[in-house]
């Protein structure tokens, strides 16, 4: 068991690299990784059980800690990326598709990478764990309403059937997850050390998938949606900060902020673009989910040199 904790351990540091080995695999071999396109569901909920593994009540007592800090974080979340995505794809031009893709994948809920981050990045980790709880919780309602509301301009959205979706590849394993932790605590104990390690295999072979099964689309506007989503991500960081520094919250409650609103589940985004639109509109979240493990090893590099006590002259402006 130790070995697999290492090699856990491991594997979840170096997940950007993964990411992006796997996704140039499903590149070059993409007959091999596209059969794996009808288990993207079942991988992401495979990832969500073990993020119910994880979750505890002190996480809840959190919000109820302080509502008012997860309520920002959580509005920024549904109210910032959405809107991004819908700018740019009325300011770039791109096909019906990718343009629900990239709505899609910003009306998405954080992801569980955003916690990883804001620790590295010296930034208030139980802020930003208790924001990823609320948006993944409320993703099933709100998900399916945005996605509706700003993408059926595009590809006809069947909000509910997104919503059914979501509850299954979602809320069941987390519940399940959660559920599991309670009954069984000193079996889930000794798996916890695992879970880095199969939430890792899970992404990377849904990446692998959608890169494989979206190839030439890919190879003939891949530069195009890589420009869309570097914007998406770097702007979202960028307003995310804006919008915790405006509310007058703390350094490290704004880098938590921050990196919760850039960094998106893009598993799910995957996942329900490939069930309710197309593979070509799943390319937005693969490449989402490649390039905002990079920007966030970066942007969290770089909080981290960032102090969190704030100047006299800081405190008085944000007063």
């Amino acid at each position: 068991m130790k070995a697999i904790a290492s090699l856990s351990a491991f594997v979840g540091k170096t997940f950007a690299l993964w990411v992006i080995l796997f996704a140039i695999l499903g590149f070059v071999l993409p007959d091999t990784f596209k059969q794996l396109t009808p288990y993207i569901v079942t991988l992401l909920g495979i990832i969500m059980f073990g993020m119910g593994l994880t979750l505890s009540l002190d996480d809840f007592r959190e919000v109820a800690r302080r509502p008012i800090e997860v309520g920002i974080g959580v509005v920024s979340q549904f109210v910032i990326m959405p809107a991004i995505a819908v700018i740019l794809t009325m300011l770039i031009p791109m096909s019906p598709e990718v343009a629900a893709g990239v709505i899609l994948v910003g009306c998405c809920p954080g992801g569980t990478s955003s916690n990883v981050m804001t620790y590295l990045s010296k930034g208030d980790v139980a802020l930003s764990v208790a924001c990823t709880s609320v948006t993944t919780l409320a993703a099933p309602i709100v998900t399916p309403f945005l996605v509706w509301l700003f993408a059926s301009q595009y590809l006809p959205v069947d909000a509910m059937a997104m919503l059914i979706s979501i509850i299954k590849v979602v809320l069941l394993p987390l519940a399940l997850g959660f559920a599991l932790q309670k009954l069984v605590p000193g079996i889930v104990t000794k798996a916890v050390p695992a879970l880095p390690l199969v939430s890792v295999a899970g992404i990377v072979l849904i990446v692998a998938a959608v890169v494989g099964a979206s190839k030439a689309a890919i190879a003939s506007t891949g530069l195009l949606i890589f420009l869309v989503v570097v914007l998406h991500n770097g702007i979202g960081y960028m307003l995310g900060y804006l919008a915790a520094k405006a509310a007058g919250l703390s350094v490290a409650k704004r880098k938590a902020i921050a990196i919760e609103v850039g960094m998106q589940n893009s598993g799910l985004g995957a996942a329900l673009a490939n069930a309710h639109f197309s593979p070509v509109a799943a390319v937005p979240s693969a490449i989402f989910s490649v390039w905002h493990n990079i920007s966030g090893a970066l942007i969290a590099n770089y909080f981290a040199r960032v102090p969190n006590e704030e100047t006299a002259d800081e405190a008085l402006a944000t007063r």
